[in-house]
C-alpha cells in the first residue's frame, strides 16, 4: 500500500479579508512526482510556503512524512527540501562551500557531511563547477545548486516552486530530466503554471484555481474525464468575432485554433444547437465541426474558466492578487 508523504486537509489561508486558500486538500505518495498546476495568483506559492513551514495556515492541517507541521514543525521541516522560485544562493561562496554550509545548518552529522555534499553535486550535475563561485555560474547551474541545497540533507519530501522559470530551452530540458530522476528517491511536489512541464515530469496533478482545488487525478484520468466534456472545433467560411461566440449561452471559453475555434462548453451545457442555428441565421457558412480530444491545455482552460464563470455570476467584490 502506498505511503502518504504529504497530506493536507481543509487548508485555508486568509490575508485580511482575502481568502488565498479555501479549504484545499490533497496527498502525495512516496516516490511520486506530483504537479501542482494553476494560473498565476491561484494560490500555489502560498500553499508551498505553508508546506515548507515558512507560513502558518489560518485553518487546516499539514502532515509531512507522518509529522504534523503545526504541532511538530522542527521535525517536520527536517523531512523537507524546499526550492523557492528564487533560489537562496550566496554569490561569494563556491558550490561546494555553499552546499557544505547548508548541510551543516540542516544538522547533517559531520561524518556524513562530505559524502552528502558530493552526492548532491553528483545528483544535480554540479561536480564540474564544484569550486566555482556561484556568482560566476549561469542561471541554469545556479538553479541546479538551488535543487542541490534542497536535497543535500536527504529529505523524504522535495518541494519545487517554479523550478524552470527564466531558463533557456536546453536548461529547461536538463532540469526536467533531473526532476524525473528525483522522483525515484524522493516524493516531489512541483509547482508550475507551465503545462508541458507537468506532461513531461509528473505522475499526477492537482489543479488549483482561485484558492480552490478544482481537479486531482492522474494525467490519464484527467484526459478521460475531459473526453466527456463536449469541447469541439468549429470552422466557418465567414467567421464571427470571438466576442459574439463568447456571448452564446453555454459557452465557457473560445480559443483560436488552426484556422477555426475551439469551443469549451460551460459545465452541464450544450451550446452546439444554438451555434448551428446562429451560423445559418447570420450567414457564417459553417464548414467544419468536430469533437476535440482532451489535451492538457484544454483541460486546464476548462477547469479554470469554469471557475471564473462561477465567480462572474457572484456579487463583485474587491480582490487582492495572491500567489
Amino acid at each position: 500500500m502506498p505511503e502518504t508523504m504529504i497530506e493536507i486537509s481543509d487548508l485555508t489561508r486568509l490575508y485580511g479579508a482575502t481568502k488565498a486558500l479555501d479549504a484545499i486538500g490533497f496527498q502525495v505518495q512516496r516516490g511520486e512526482v506530483m504537479g501542482f498546476l494553476g494560473p498565476n495568483g491561484a494560490g500555489k506559492t502560498t500553499t508551498m510556503r505553508i508546506l515548507a513551514g515558512i507560513l502558518a495556515p489560518t485553518e487546516g492541517s499539514v502532515q509531512v512524512a507522518g509529522l504534523d507541521m503545526i504541532a511538530n514543525p522542527v521535525a517536520a521541516r527536517a523531512k523537507i527540501g524546499f526550492l523557492p522560485e528564487s533560489p537562496p544562493v550566496y554569490d561569494e561562496m563556491t558550490v561546494r562551500e555553499y552546499l557544505t554550509y547548508l548541510a551543516a545548518l540542516r544538522r547533517v552529522p559531520g561524518a556524513r557531511l562530505r559524502g552528502a555534499v558530493e552526492h548532491a553535486m553528483e545528483r544535480c550535475g554540479l561536480k564540474q563547477v564544484a569550486d566555482r563561485l556561484l556568482r560566476n555560474l549561469s542561471k541554469g547551474y545556479r538553479q541546479r545548486a538551488g535543487i542541490a541545497q534542497a536535497i543535500v540533507h536527504g529529505p523524504e519530501v522535495v518541494i519545487l516552486d517554479e523550478p524552470t522559470v527564466g531558463l533557456d530551452p536546453i536548461q529547461i530540458r536538463e532540469i526536467r530530466q533531473l526532476i524525473r530522476e528525483l522522483g525515484g528517491e524522493h516524493s516531489v511536489l512541483l509547482s508550475t503554471h507551465i503545462l508541458p512541464e507537468v506532461r513531461m515530469t509528473c505522475n499526477r496533478v492537482a489543479v488549483i484555481n482561485q484558492g480552490r482545488i478544482v481537479a486531482n487525478d492522474t494525467l490519464e484520468g484527467l484526459e478521460q474525464s475531459a473526453a466527456g466534456q463536449g469541447s469541439f472545433f468549429i470552422r466557418w467560411n465567414h467567421p464571427p468575432e470571438p466576442e459574439l461566440l463568447q456571448q452564446v449561452p453555454g459557452v465557457a471559453h473560445v480559443k483560436a485554433s488552426e484556422g477555426g475555434w475551439t469551443i469549451i462548453p460551460a459545465k452541464g451545457s450544450d451550446p452546439l444547437p444554438e451555434l448551428v442555428q446562429r451560423s445559418a441565421a447570420h450567414g457564417w457558412d459553417l464548414r467544419e465541426l468536430q469533437p476535440v480530444g482532451g489535451s492538457l491545455e484544454e483541460i486546464f482552460l476548462h477547469l479554470t474558466t469554469r471557475e471564473e464563470d462561477a465567480e462572474a455570476t457572484a456579487v463583485p467584490a474587491a480582490r487582492e492578487v495572491v500567489s
